[in-house]
């Protein structure tokens, strides 16, 4: 089951694939290296099969929802219901 995230939020890499593919017109392979494990990047858009377009400080690649988590916390000044 693939991840759900909301596009604009910001999600962190929290594993690395063994290559990333470039999110362009014309996509490119790149080493794993090109992003680092916890580096944050900005949710662009979503593609078949789970595939997410983030935008990282040194350029926008696709990858699979297995690789990253969001880092929205949820809001915790939000009463939680209280059982008696």
């Amino acid at each position: 089951m693939s991840k759900e995230f909301i596009i604009g939020s910001k999600v962190r890499v929290v594993a690395l694939p063994p290559y990333v593919k470039t999110a362009e017109p014309m996509p490119m392979l790149r080493p794993p290296d090109v992003i680092q494990l916890g580096e944050e990047g900005i949710v662009m858009d979503h593609h078949p099969g789970g595939y997410w377009g983030i935008r990282f400080a040194k350029g926008a690649f696709l990858l699979d929802s297995q690789y990253i988590e969001s880092t929205d916390v949820p809001d915790e000044s939000q009463p939680k219901s209280q059982e008696q």
